[in-house]
């Protein structure tokens, strides 16, 4: 993996193989992050990245100049991991070792972008609870976004406040916020 742009722009990372991860594409990753630099100045952003993995899109955000990021995951291993990177990088990132959806259910705190990347064989309950517990306890900061990436063959955008999505070969993000249909 490698971080597309920002003060680390080219730097490639490379995660340990025991590692339960499947990490964003680099051009899916690209084509989100052109999204999102359209919408947002990434130094004013808060940032929750659900299911962190490698840390992945963490580091895309820190890159860019994002200066509050938490990133979650139930991986001791992957959290070690992301803390260990983001020390080596300067990289503004708390990782924090918790079953998302417990997270989600007791943090206080409100964002401006989360992002969740399940594993895409998760039941679809699990996608549409994400949804569930960001807009119930909002989590989300005015103009905010929530974004779950997930495979081709799970639709969202039956849920409510579904926005829109983008599709980047077998990986989809699904974007909602207040205000979606």
């Amino acid at each position: 993996m490698r971080i597309i742009s920002g003060s680390h722009k080219g730097r490639k990372i490379t995660a340990p193989k025991q590692l339960p991860v499947r990490p964003t594409t680099d051009m899916a990753k690209e084509a989100l992050f052109n999204i999102l630099h359209n919408a947002y100045f990434f130094e004013e952003l808060s940032v929750l990245d659900l299911y962190a993995g490698t840390g992945n899109i963490s580091y895309e955000f820190a890159s860019r100049g994002c200066a509050h990021i938490v990133a979650v995951d139930a991986s001791h291993r992957c959290v070690k991991f992301i803390a260990a990177t983001s020390k080596a990088l300067e990289f503004p990132i708390l990782a924090i070792k918790a079953e998302v959806l417990d997270y989600l259910d007791r943090t206080l705190q409100q964002f401006d972008i989360i992002f969740a990347d399940p594993p895409y064989d998760k039941p679809i309950e699990e996608f549409q609870r994400i949804r569930e517990l960001v807009f119930q306890k909002s989590l989300l900061r005015e103009g905010g976004v929530l974004i779950i990436e997930h495979s081709k063959r799970t639709d969202l955008s039956g849920l409510e406040y579904f926005e829109q999505q983008r599709k980047y070969g077998g990986s989809v993000f699904s974007f909602f916020r207040m205000g979606g249909s």
